[in-house]
């Protein structure tokens, strides 16, 4: 059994310019087919606007508000809500207030499966 505990990771940012903490992937498990991660936006930004092809990603928001767009649909979104990133959607989460989050990929997240436009 592995048990993590996010406060004992240590806050990377990824190519797209969200800071994350891996919760389990395979930096820190023996994890084969998907990582959970907490990212973070601050207030008045937004991730650089990218895209996955083999991932498939799932974000829930925990805190904070913004507008979610994959694929040129654009959405508000807030505490509760879950947002579908199939692979190859091009996406971008803009934060009006800080913005926490998990963020779920499938298959692990890989900064080599991380491109931009």
């Amino acid at each position: 059994m592995i048990v993590l505990n996010v406060s004992s990771q240590k806050p990377f940012t990824t190519a797209d310019g969200s800071t994350i903490r891996s919760i389990l992937d395979r930096t820190n498990a023996p994890v084969a087919n998907q990582s959970l991660a907490e990212a973070t936006v601050p207030t008045d930004s937004a991730t650089e606007r990218h895209y996955h092809r083999a991932c498939e990603e799932f974000y829930f928001i925990l805190e904070g508000t913004g507008t979610m767009e994959v694929d040129g649909d654009s959405r508000e979104v807030g505490p509760g809500d879950a947002i579908l990133i199939p692979p190859g959607a091009r996406h971008q989460i803009s934060a009006a207030s800080t913005l926490r989050f998990l963020c779920c990929c499938a298959p692990p997240y890989a900064h080599e499966d991380t491109f931009f436009d």
